[in-house]
Order: C-alpha cells, then structure tokens, then sequence
C-alpha cells in the first residue's frame, strides 16, 4: 500500500524555520519523484519544490533561496528545510509522489498525496 506521511509543522514566528518531513512506504522514495506543495486558506494548491529519482531538485521562485530539499533513501524520507520563514507562506503543506522522471511541481502529475501538515507563521 502506498503511503506518503507528512510531519513537522506547527508554529514559527516570522524568520523562523522548520523542517518538514515525508515519510514514504509501499515503494522505494528514489525510484519516484516527490514534490512538496501548499494550499493557504481561501487558494488552490500551489508548487513549492521536488526531488526527481536520479536527484535533480527544483523550486518555485518564490521558495528558492530559502527552502531546500533532500533525500535519505534509507529512511524512506524527503525532507524539506524552511528557512527565512514569512505569513505568506503559512499553509498546509503536502507531499505527493510522481513517475521519477518528472522535475516540475505541477499538481496534477501527481497520483499520490499525502494527509497535509499546517505550518503557521505569525508575528
């Protein structure tokens, strides 16, 4: 059974970070890409970064420079590190999986979702 599991949201304060994880099971995480995406209150689901099979990253213009993502293939795990932190990015943020040879983080490419984490930034 395929399974994508997110966790570590939560709250942060304006220039705070946080790291995400997406803990996968039912495949192996380096044989798919992984995206990261985002959904704020009131707007659609929005790319934010991912990580193909053979290691290739991307990011959205407005998370590149301060969000970063990896891999630990023997954890099964894609992480996502959220540096520099701002309101504009408190949403619920998902992680999904895709055919390994995709870079882009466009949603509808993605078959499998995860259950979402919220991240919160507040002043």
């Amino acid at each position: 059974q395929v399974q994508l599991v997110e966790s570590g949201g939560g709250l942060v304060q304006p220039g705070g970070s946080l790291r995400l994880s997406c803990v996968v099971s039912g495949f192996n995480v380096d044989d798919y890409t992984i995206g990261w995406f985002r959904q704020a209150p009131g707007k659609g689901r929005e790319g934010v970064s991912c990580i193909s099979s053979d290691g290739r990253t991307y990011y959205e213009d407005y998370v590149k420079g301060r969000f970063t993502i990896s891999r630990d293939n023997a954890k099964s795990t894609v992480y996502l590190q959220m540096n520099s932190l701002s309101p504009e990015d408190t949403a619920v943020y998902y992680c999904a999986r895709a055919s390994g040879l995709v870079v882009v983080t466009v949603p509808e490419w993605y078959q499998q979702w995860g259950q979402g984490t919220q991240v919160t930034v507040f002043s």
